[in-house]
């Protein structure tokens, strides 16, 4: 059975939550306090995904993401944020989460993301398969990307868009194809989650926004990975 930590102080969000994730057949356990969420994560019992509210009395939930990923968790987490600001949200996926939903939000939005994100993590792998296009590889098998030879660190998303573009370097992948295969059939908001993934993802892999020599904006297209071997 699936196990979720949920870690949210408003009783208020928590209960009602934690009933609605146990009736789609979840085991939730729930923590009000950060320093709570990451002695749950490293005891005996394996976490699947962590729903995590960013505004914890203890520590910042952006804190308790980064602790957790350094670690070891490789589960994915989940934040959700009463912060209207989007750099917030963009620094979260930084710290080591892969997606989050902004209060208030609906029921059956977070449980399509929760699905979506268990659906990828739970995906068998090929394996065997590896991919080395302009300077950047990246071992399927394994779930690892290396550009220039240094492994990068990358959210669970931040590798899935990565091996797609990589997978179809010099083609252009339309922004609905992203979507529909790193965020799954039942995303629910904007693109604008996708142009704040390619904007990290550039950052790694040491891309200038303005004259990229990997990842290129193909204008109300989308992406194109460049395999480096034009002239």
């Amino acid at each position: 059975m699936t196990r979720l930590l949920l870690v949210e102080d408003d009783s208020a969000i928590a209960e009602p939550l934690s009933r609605a994730l146990d009736r789609e057949g979840y085991t939730v356990t729930r923590a009000s306090r950060g320093m709570d969420a990451l002695s749950i994560a490293a005891g005996p019992d394996p976490i699947d995904l962590v729903i995590l509210d960013l505004g914890l009395p203890d520590l910042d939930g952006l804190e308790v993401a980064r602790r957790l990923r350094k670690g070891g968790l490789e589960s994915p987490i989940l934040i959700l944020t009463a912060r209207a600001d989007e750099v917030d949200a963009v620094v979260g996926l930084d710290a080591g989460a892969d997606d989050y939903v902004t209060k208030p939000f609906r029921l059956g939005e977070l449980q399509a993301r929760i699905r979506a994100l268990m659906r990828r993590s739970q995906a068998t792998e090929e394996t065997g398969d590896s991919f080395d296009v302009n300077g950047v590889t990246l071992d399927v098998a394994a779930r690892r990307a290396y550009a220039d030879g240094e492994e990068l660190s990358l959210s669970a998303k931040e590798y899935d868009l990565l091996t797609v573009l990589v997978r179809e370097a010099g083609s252009v992948v339309t922004r609905d194809d992203l979507m529909r295969e790193v965020w799954g059939a039942e995303w629910w908001g904007s693109t604008k989650t996708l142009d704040m993934h390619i904007s990290w993802l550039r950052r790694k892999l040491g891309d200038d926004a303005t004259d990229p020599r990997r990842i290129t904006t193909v204008r109300g297209v989308g992406f194109r990975f460049e395999t480096g071997t034009e002239s």
